[in-house]
């Protein structure tokens, strides 16, 4: 009995120290609304799938109504060289780009085959069953030609290289071999001098293997989302303090400049497309209240910058539900964005 009450005592001991370290290491600062900025992601592909060939009139509004300032944007590789290796055709994403250049917007251009929207890999038909170096080689060539074209274009405030490159668990998608991602950061960073945005999930991942390789590490976060493989919905029992905790334990190992939201939830998420999805169905996991909650924990987990997720929805919501409540609260957050140098 003596030894069951020191191994009990020991247990506590440990309890104690670990509950209390994590007190101490989720502490961190929560910025007030006045220093935060927010951005968005927009996908053509998505927007494509939502508005057909007039998916250029949501980007345009995105720019001029909600006067977005800054913008993730893949640059897709099933789009650029959907006609075959040796063609390429940068007329959609050149159009996006000056669009924003118009408009004073900055640019996080996403490359690689993992990007951006479901399924996450992004593959032109021709490189499927292709032989793993000859496809790794064409990934790099297609890379490579991307920087070398708008290296040079101020827009382009950083490059992101991948999508969530170690979230392996999620999308229809090979596992990307960290020695080729590192392959690509070596190239991009060969060509051009601005940072590199590594990204991981906020949720479901560790961090260190993508903040190691980061100049800005983006984080996804998600309060209400649908599992597939649990096949229902799942609502993360998680507070502000878990980012600030997983922040302060990865910077034990890794340096990034910059820490960022790259991909906040402000869309539905189902067990099928959010189009398919009646309102109360969609209030399951994303609705005006939820819209609130969210971007009041963005700012107490201690992060100054967001990219919102959903931009295409929101427009899809105002044109062809008449609800333009989403895209209004948008304008109105937009409206109070600010601009710092080093954006």
């Amino acid at each position: 009995m003596f030894s069951s009450f020191k191994l009990l005592k020991k247990i506590l001991i440990i309890l104690v120290v670990v509950f209390f370290l994590a007190f101490i290491l989720s502490r961190g600062k929560n910025y007030k609304t006045a220093e935060l900025s927010y951005g968005a992601t927009f996908s053509q592909e998505q927007a494509e799938i939502l508005f057909g060939d007039k998916w250029k009139d949501s980007y345009e509004a995105i720019l001029t109504d909600l006067g977005v300032k800054k913008l993730r944007i893949p640059a897709y590789w099933d789009i650029i060289q959907k006609d075959g290796q040796d063609s390429f055709d940068y007329t959609d994403l050149d159009w996006q780009i000056n669009e924003a250049e118009k408009n004073n917007a900055k640019i996080i251009l996403a490359v690689g085959y993992r990007l951006p929207r479901w399924p996450e890999c992004h593959i032109p038909a021709w490189a499927y069953g292709t032989e793993s170096d000859k496809k790794n080689s064409a990934i790099l060539n297609y890379i490579k030609t991307t920087i070398e074209r708008y290296k040079g274009n101020k827009t382009i405030a950083a490059w992101q290289i991948e999508n969530e490159p170690f979230l392996s668990a999620f999308g229809d998608c090979p596992k990307i071999d960290p020695k080729f991602l590192d392959q690509e950061i070596a190239l991009v960073k060969s060509l051009d001098s601005r940072q590199i945005v590594v990204t991981d999930s906020g949720e479901l991942s560790i961090w260190v293997p993508a903040a190691k390789r980061a100049d800005i590490f983006g984080t996804s976060l998600y309060l209400h989302t649908y599992s597939q493989v649990l096949k229902s919905y799942i609502s993360y029992p998680i507070t502000p303090g878990f980012f600030h905790f997983k922040k302060n334990i990865v910077s034990l190992f890794a340096h990034p400049k910059k820490w960022i939201v790259i991909e906040m939830q402000a869309e539905p998420w189902g067990p099928v497309s959010y189009t398919e999805l009646s309102q109360k169905e969609m209030s399951r996991t994303f609705d005006p209240q939820k819209f609130e909650n969210i971007l009041s924990f963005g700012q107490k987990a201690g992060f100054q910058e967001f990219y919102l997720w959903g931009a295409e929805w929101w427009y899809w919501e105002k044109t062809t539900k008449n609800n333009p409540v989403y895209w209004n609260k948008a304008k109105e957050l937009y409206s109070k964005n600010i601009i710092t140098p080093n954006n």
